[in-house]
């Protein structure tokens, strides 16, 4: 089926926001004895902390509870210092704006709104997107297939015409148990992930902009023969 639209994962994707608050988590655990590899914090990437979480993990290691609202207001701060002067992936803008003119675009994270609009605007990516659909936007968030759904549906589009682009395996699970196609672009965090099953795997989003007008090429070449 030729795609129609490309949903981008925002945090890891379109922006490097995951090692960030990565290294938060980290310092938080080597504050209180502990490692925090990450092999093991991969598994609530592209989630929340239903599928796995740092939290219930550090008070295992330590059998302790913690005060989480101070901890977390620390550590929000401290991921917002650090990505200040960050700005978006690499070559992220350029393919944004070669495949805004061929196809439909939208994001599609399991993050707040207030969190991945306002870096979008902030990085001047906004306009690239018919629409972002986040938390609270459906009932369940990845690796429920509930977002990826929500997005079709506002584009008015069958599931299976829209092509995912993902950095992390609870994205890719949502993606195909939503029966999309995905692409997946590895990071630092999620390079440690198993993606045998993503129909395709780069080392950056640049060659997202190239594979998606070479299948669009192959396709007119196939409907005209």
């Amino acid at each position: 089926m030729k795609f129609e639209a490309i949903l981008f994962d925002f945090d890891g994707t379109l922006m490097d926001t995951e090692w960030a608050i990565y290294q938060a988590w980290l310092r938080t655990f080597q504050a209180h004895g502990h490692d925090l590899p990450v092999e093991v914090y991969v598994q609530c990437i592209g989630s929340d902390f239903a599928t796995w979480s740092p939290k219930t993990h550090l008070e295992d290691l330590t059998g302790t509870s913690f005060d989480w609202h101070d901890l977390d207001t620390g550590r929000q701060r401290e991921i917002e210092a650090d990505l200040a002067d960050q700005g978006a992936m690499p070559g992220a803008e350029a393919v944004l704006a070669q495949l805004a003119p061929v196809t439909r675009l939208a994001v599609v994270s399991s993050s707040s709104h207030q969190w991945v609009d306002g870096w979008l605007q902030r990085h001047s990516l906004e306009s690239f997107f018919e629409t972002t659909v986040c938390r609270g936007d459906a009932p369940r968030i990845k690796p429920a297939p509930d977002l990826y759904l929500e997005a079709a549906r506002q584009l008015e589009l069958d599931p299976a015409s829209c092509l995912v682009i993902e950095d992390s395996f609870n994205g890719m699970k949502a993606a195909h148990a939503a029966g999309m196609d995905c692409w997946v672009i590895p990071n630092r965090i999620t390079k440690v992930s198993d993606f045998s099953e993503a129909e395709q795997v780069f080392h950056g989003i640049s060659e997202v902009a190239s594979s998606f007008d070479a299948k669009r090429s192959h396709g007119r070449s196939s409907e005209r023969s």
